[in-house]
This record gives structure tokens, C-alpha cells and sequence, in this order.
């Protein structure tokens, strides 16, 4: 790593150490009748169990997610360096050319959209061994042996509609839920088999998904038609968070909101939600126990945006801000302003920004690293991924990654696994 004139970390490449303990040497006639066989066999299983441990040693990872790439890219979320990446979409070509007509829609998409947008949300296995990839406008959800060269796909799930959207991973690795944009419903796969386990309705357009810490729950909020113009609004269908349980898929409760809800987080509780909403600039506070939104707090429109999205209808997918992450103290927001350029910190506890940062290129994501220090960014325009720290509100690092980064998901891999990976940024 190196340091700009800015102070900014910037980091490139794949390169570290691994430094081992030293062996105390002091083996000197400590066993007197032992003989050097046994000495020798003594040493041999020290060598081997500690040659096993470093194999099985677990490192923090941030995956992110190139759209326009079509590949994931692994973060070291310590030294913010980009270890490699893998290629989710070789098999592009076979799955446009089974579109039939609905390669029509692909295409319209795509120049909608100014580029593929084939990757859509990542997840890590808990061992760390299998990729899964929900696959955008390829319109299913696959998984990747990541122990081998060549990083094989194990499984594809397409679903029903046209856009596999946001997905969520069980807290016990086993059941992966993913949203299907045009059918109003999410469906469960199961993550070893890729075979279906289940399904339940949602709100229009669902979009966001998230498992309860104890796994219990799932939370599926839908951001309506986003087809439709904003004087057509009251039109969109439902938009709503809506609360399921994860064994009987039964409903357990719906609340609706005036606007699609775009990316959320609950607290550890789940007493509150903090949500960002289809054409705010900003989010709202959720008392979940009432069902109400009890605060709404406006972010400034930079020149940016009100040069170049003057009119709600030229948000892109409705979307005003998108990106929305916690620190691990609860005390901090971290928010994606994508039509204004910048990136806000935001106490929880005046909800009032602490910082907002100019200079960034359609931010689109938003996660907290696993200790809750630092909050990452998709800089999705520019191609890199903005590192900041909450305490401090200073941008720590940007990080290169591929073509229009969006989600990013913390996970856990072996050594193994990224000494695999493809050593291009993304």
C-alpha cells in the first residue's frame, strides 16, 4: 500500500507476508533415553498440526460485486487490499442465447442501464469454500466451487421472472432467499442442492432480504413498479416490509410505506429500522413494534444532482440515495447519496450528518466491515470501493475493484481459497 498526496491509502495488487513463530531452542538432553526416532516422529506431527492449522486459519473478506464485469471481486478489509476476483458469468453467452424473446428485454435493459448488470448480490459459504451469485438480468442465482482451479459452477437456480434482485444467506449457511423482481414473490434454495425448498408472496417489485440474527424471521421489503412515473405513484402496487417465518413461510406482519423501500438495516434488537426510500433524498427511522415511521430526515441535493436529476422521473430506478450500512456501536449511519455524489455520516442519536464527503461517482452500496470500525462504499461509476471510517468520518482508502461495483457482503476464507482467485482487481 501507498499513500497519495491526500493521505488516501491506495491500494493495488495481491501482496502480503505470512510470518510464523520462532522455536525456542533449547532441546538440549531433555530426554536422555528417548531415542532420535522418537524425537524425529515427536517433531514430525508438530510440523504436520501446525501446517493443518494454517490451512484451516479463517480471513475477514469483503466481496464485492461488478455488475458490468461480471465478477467478484475479494477485499482484504484490513489492509484494504484487492486479493483477486473471480468470473461468475463465463457461461453469459449460453444464458442470453436461451432467452428467446426475452433477450429483447435484456437488450432494452442494458442500454437503460448503460451497461450488464449480470451480478447482483454475493455471498460467502461459512466455510468459505462456495460462492453464490445472484445473476441480475441472467434472471437465476448460482454457486461456485471455490477450492479448484477454475472456480466450477455447482449449481444454477434460475427463477420464474426476468431479475434474480438482492438475496440473503440464513445465519446457518443452509438456505439462500432471493427476490424475483417481476413475479412478486422471493423463493428459498437450498445452498448445497440449488433445488427450491419454498416460497411466499411479497409487495410489488420485492427487492431487499434479510434473515433475522437467530434466523427465525425473513424481512422482504419491495420498491413497487419501477416502470411507472412518479405522477403515477399511487399505482406502483405495494410497497411494503414485510415479515415472514423462515421455517412456515407463513406471514407474520406487513408494513407499508408511500415510497419503494430501497436499502435498510434493522438493529441488533430489530425494534427499529433505518430505510431509504424511492425518490428521498435521505431515510426514515421505523418503529417496528408500532409499524410507523417516526422521523424522516432530509440530505441535501448537491449541484450535481440537481443538475443532471432535476426530475424525479430521472432517478435512476426511482432510486434517490441507495446505500445504507450501520456501525457496529449503533451510534453511526453510513449512506450512498447516488444522484448527489457523496457519501453522509449520520449520528443515529440526533440524526443530524456529522459529514457529508463530496467527489464520488454514483455511490450504490453501502457495509459495515466485520468489526464495525469501518464502513465500505461502492463507487460504482469510478470503479472502486471507498473505505471510511465512522469515528473519524475520513475516507481511509479507495480500493480499484471491476466495472460498476454495487452489493458487498463481509464474509470469511480460507488462505486456499484466496490464494485461488484470479489476480486481476475485477
Amino acid at each position: 500500500m501507498r499513500k497519495n498526496k491526500t493521505g488516501l491509502i491506495k491500494a493495488h495488487g495481491a501482496h502480503g507476508k505470512v510470518q510464523g513463530f520462532g522455536w525456542a531452542r533449547r532441546l538440549k538432553k531433555l530426554a536422555q533415553g528417548v531415542t532420535a526416532v522418537v524425537l524425529a516422529m515427536g517433531a514430525s506431527s508438530m510440523v504436520s498440526a501446525e501446517t493443518q492449522t494454517a490451512a484451516s486459519e479463517m480471513r475477514d473478506v469483503l466481496l464485492v460485486g461488478n455488475a458490468q464485469s461480471g465478477t467478484v471481486s475479494f477485499i482484504d478489509p484490513h489492509t484494504f487490499l484487492n486479493l483477486g476476483s473471480v468470473n461468475v458469468t463465463e457461461d453469459k453467452e449460453d444464458r442470453i442465447s436461451e432467452m428467446g424473446i426475452l433477450k429483447l428485454l435484456y437488450d432494452a435493459f442494458t442500454n437503460e442501464n448503460g451497461g450488464e448488470r449480470n451480478v447482483d448480490d454475493v455471498f460467502l459459504s461459512p466455510d468459505g469454500t462456495v460462492l453464490y451469485v445472484s445473476r441480475g438480468y441472467l434472471g437465476d442465482v448460482a454457486a461456485f466451487d471455490l477450492t479448484a482451479p477454475g472456480h466450477r459452477m455447482l449449481w444454477r437456480h434460475p427463477v420464474p421472472g426476468f431479475h434474480a434482485d438482492h438475496a440473503a444467506l440464513s445465519p446457518d449457511g443452509g438456505t439462500l432467499v432471493v427476490s424475483d423482481s417481476t413475479s412478486k414473490k422471493a423463493f428459498l434454495i437450498d445452498a448445497v442442492t440449488g433445488r427450491r425448498t419454498g416460497e411466499f408472496a411479497t409487495g410489488d417489485f420485492p427487492h431487499q432480504n434479510d434473515f433475522s440474527p437467530d434466523g427465525k424471521r425473513i424481512y422482504n421489503t419491495s420498491i413497487g413498479n419501477v416502470l411507472l412515473p412518479h405522477a403515477l405513484n399511487f399505482m406502483k402496487g405495494e410497497r411494503s416490509l414485510r415479515i415472514v417465518d423462515a421455517q412456515s413461510l407463513q406471514l407474520l406482519r406487513t408494513i407499508k410505506f408511500p415510497q419503494g423501500v430501497r436499502p435498510n438495516v434493522f438493529t441488533p434488537d430489530e425494534k427499529t429500522l433505518y430505510a431509504q426510500l424511492s425518490y428521498l433524498r435521505g431515510f426514515v427511522k421505523v418503529d417496528l413494534e408500532h409499524g410507523a415511521i417516526t422521523h424522516t430526515v432530509e440530505l441535501p441535493a448537491s449541484a450535481f444532482g440537481k443538475a443532471n436529476y432535476p426530475n424525479y422521473d430521472d432517478f435512476p430506478k426511482n432510486s434517490a440515495h441507495h446505500g445504507l450500512a450501520l456501525s457496529g456501536d449503533g451510534k453511526k449511519l453510513c449512506l450512498a447519496g447516488t444522484i448527489d455524489n457523496y457519501v453522509a455520516i449520520v449520528s443515529t442519536e440526533t440524526l443530524v450528518a456529522d459529514r457529508i464527503m463530496d467527489g464520488y461517482d454514483l455511490p450504490y452500496w453501502a457495509t459495515t466491515s466485520a468489526d464495525g470500525v469501518y464502513c465500505f462504499v461502492s463507487n460504482s461509476v469510478e470503479g472502486t470501493v471507498g473505505v471510511f471510517d465512522y469515528d473519524t468520518t475520513q475516507e481511509a482508502a479507495r480500493i480499484p475493484v471491476g466495472e460498476f461495483p454495487q452489493r458487498s457482503r463481509m464474509g470469511k476464507a480460507p488462505q486456499s481459497v484466496l490464494d485461488s482467485l484470479e489476480p486481476i482487481q475485477g
